[in-house]
C-alpha cells in the first residue's frame, strides 16, 4: 500500500529465527492466486506456522499472541531467502507491517519490500538481539524509525543506530510513489529535455 514515510514508533512483533525463507513467509500454493489484494496475502503471511492442520490458531505462534502487535517485525539473520516471490513482501505488507528490522536481508527480498512500501532496516547482530531481549522482557516496548535522520531507536533503551537506504528509494519512500509514479513525476522535465533536443 503506498503511504508516506516519515517517523515511524511502534510496538513490535518478534520473530527470532534465522533463515526465514520466501516460502515461510507465503507458502508456494498462494502464489496461484489471481488476487493481488494485499490483504489476502497478509491474511496467510507465516500461513504454517500461524495455524494448526485443521485450520485452527496455533496459540504458540508470536503472531496469535495477544501480548505482541505494531508495525514493525524484528526478524532473525537472513530474512527473505530463498525464491524471489514477491508476494512475501505483499504478505508483510498485507498483515500491517510497514517496517522490517533485521540484521541481515536476502537482496532480492530486501528490493521487494522497497518496492511495496516496507522498510527494510538492517542492523548489528548485537542491536538486533538487544531488541529482541528488551521486547521479549516487555512486550509494550516501542522502538523508533526515523527514515529522514535513517536511524532506529529504542525508546526502553536509548540506543540508536543508523541504516542504509538507498537514496532514490528513500524519496520514494517519503513521497509515496513507486517507480512508474516517479517517472511521472519527472514528467515535465523529460518533455522540456525532448524540446530542447529535438
Amino acid at each position: 500500500m503506498k503511504q508516506k514515510f516519515n517517523i515511524i514508533e511502534s510496538t513490535c512483533v518478534p520473530l527470532p529465527l534465522e533463515n526465514v525463507d520466501t516460502d515461510q513467509i507465503i507458502p508456494a500454493r498462494f502464489l496461484k492466486s489471481t488476487s493481488r489484494d494485499e490483504r489476502f496475502f497478509g491474511e496467510n503471511l507465516f500461513r504454517d506456522w500461524r495455524y494448526r492442520d485443521d485450520g485452527t490458531p496455533d496459540p504458540g505462534f508470536v503472531l496469535n499472541d495477544s501480548r505482541y502487535g505494531g508495525e514493525i517485525l524484528l526478524a532473525g539473520r537472513n530474512f527473505g531467502s530463498g525464491s524471489s516471490r514477491e508476494h512475501a513482501a505483499w504478505a508483510i505488507a498485507g498483515y500491517g507491517f510497514k517496517v522490517v528490522i533485521s540484521s541481515f536481508f536476502a537482496d532480492i527480498h530486501k528490493n521487494n519490500e522497497l518496492n511495496n512500501f516496507v522498510l527494510p532496516v538492517v542492523v548489528s547482530d548485537d542491536f538486533l538481539a538487544e531488541l529482541f531481549s528488551t521486547v521479549k522482557a516487555d512486550p509494550s516496548t516501542r522502538v523508533r524509525v526515523d527514515v529522514p535522520a535513517q536511524t532506529v531507536t529504542s525508546l526502553a533503551t536509548g540506543r540508536s543506530e543508523c541504516f542504509e537506504l538507498n537514496a532514490y528509494k528513500k524519496y520514494c519512500l517519503m513521497n509515496a510513489l513507486d517507480d512508474i509514479d516517479y517517472l511521472l513525476e519527472q514528467r515535465p522535465k523529460i518533455e522540456a529535455y525532448e524540446r530542447k533536443n529535438v
